[in-house]
């Protein structure tokens, strides 16, 4: 499953319609990171970059200048080179790039210094995200300057350099129906991941271990990363938000905290389940466990059109507090524990995120000041949690190490949402019965 290149092209045309008369953008790709002497780590494409043309190797440069005649979409790339391909695999070259991606034109990246201020020449905006790249930013201000000193010869170079992520993050905030088809399978192959880590789930078993059925089950079935590190974290690690060491040995008694989520075609899933690693949920567990559950299910019932973004993440706090009051973690006035913001010692962090090529994907959460409503084609995280350090004194030792968070993909519709990580199950009953099988 795939973006096939007529979206590519057809981002390319909406983004350009969006651009000012007489003006051009340049949206680099990423590079190969090393990782040690001579080894790299796997490329991963930029997303934006890959967004607007689906292109997926290093140093390559992508121009758009709406008003051009001779070619709108001009990309720089690694030209062919027949001992490097023996070594290190094939390239497009220019040829391919033009034949393969739809570029109009298109030239070997060793000709940029001398073609780009020429492509920039005569144009009065340049669209760029100035900041992300401290050597193309040194680039881009060396082009301008070599079309400066040709000022006398009627050269003019660009007289206004605008940020292009706010365009581009708007546009990629919204998913079309080819995107919302990859997330579906990315999250059906995720949820198919965790209910085999519920499967194969034992006491004994490294945290690591856990991780391996996870990525074995990406891994085939298309997706050889994950979105982003997996968090296995049993026990004490649970309550740990950003726990990658994955490293101990799961216990009888304890919770598992499952954070991991595939990438298929440069989109993520995100999904997070805690279960008990001897299949049955303690008395406390469980009354944790099912309050959290209770914020998420009221959460994603809440979420249509129109409803600020906001609202979703206050609601969990409502949910959460009165439930915490409840089990005797916290003592008070409810509103007031909200105000002072008490229930942050077990809920620290927000309802979620947006989620597309990116896990913590781009898009505003304010438009001019105020929280934005959501709207049909946004897909964002609902992962409330209760976080019970085992350092809190303040709590009855019984509670403490409870670390629970449940997690799930969910697409804005026009009549209200579409859960995409649903196959995997979150009702006590449900889990306990899928572990006991």
């Amino acid at each position: 499953m795939r973006i096939s290149q007529s979206s590519f092209a057809v981002r390319r045309q909406q983004l350009m319609a969006q651009m000012s008369p007489g003006s051009v953008a340049v949206i680099p790709s990423a590079k190969e990171i090393a990782r040690n002497r001579d080894v790299e780590y796997p490329f991963r494409q930029d997303s934006g970059f890959y967004y607007l043309t689906g292109f997926n190797e290093p140093d390559a440069l992508l121009l758009l200048i709406p008003d051009r005649n001779e070619g709108q979409v001009v990309m720089f790339c690694r030209d062919r080179d027949p001992e490097m391909e023996i070594w290190n695999g094939y390239r497009a070259g220019p040829e391919g790039v033009c034949n393969q991606y739809g570029m109009d034109q298109a030239y070997a990246v060793a000709e940029i210094d001398e073609r780009v201020p020429q492509l920039l020449q005569g144009c009065d905006r340049l669209y760029y995200s100035i900041g992300t790249d401290q050597v193309l930013d040194e680039k881009v201000r060396d082009w301008l300057n070599s079309i400066r000193k040709q000022a006398r010869m009627g050269a003019v170079a660009p007289g206004e350099i605008v940020m292009l992520d706010h365009l581009l993050h708007e546009m990629r905030l919204f998913k079309a129906e080819d995107e919302v088809e990859v997330m579906r399978e990315a999250g059906r192959i995720s949820a198919e991941a965790h209910v085999r880590a519920m499967q194969q789930c034992k006491p004994g078993l490294t945290e690591y271990q856990l991780e391996a059925e996870i990525t074995h089950h990406f891994a085939m079935n298309g997706c050889r990363q994950p979105a982003y590190s997996s968090i296995v974290g049993g026990g004490d690690n649970a309550c740990v938000l950003h726990y990658t060491e994955n490293w101990d040995v799961l216990k009888q008694g304890d919770l598992v905290l499952i954070d991991a989520g595939c990438e298929l075609d440069y989109y993520a899933g995100d999904i997070t389940r805690t279960f008990p690693v001897s299949g049955k949920f303690s008395v406390e567990q469980k009354a944790v466990y099912e309050l959290v559950l209770e914020a998420q299910r009221a959460c994603i019932e809440a979420i249509r059109p129109g409803v600020p973004w906001i609202r979703i993440h206050d609601l969990s706090v409502e949910v959460l507090t009165k439930g915490l009051v409840k089990l005797g973690l916290l003592k008070g006035d409810v509103e007031g524990l909200i105000e002072t913001g008490a229930y942050k010692a077990f809920y620290m962090h927000r309802i979620g995120h947006w989620l597309g090529m990116d896990v913590h994907d781009v898009g505003d959460y304010k438009v001019d000041g105020d929280w934005r409503p959501l709207q049909a084609g946004m897909v964002m995280t609902v992962e409330p949690g209760i976080y019970i350090s085992p350092q809190n004194e303040l709590v009855d030792e019984k509670w403490r190490g409870i670390g629970i968070r449940i997690e799930d993909d969910i697409l804005v519709t026009e009549e209200g949402c579409e859960n995409l990580s649903a196959a995997v199950p979150t009702a006590v009953a449900d889990i306990e019965a899928l572990m006991a099988n």
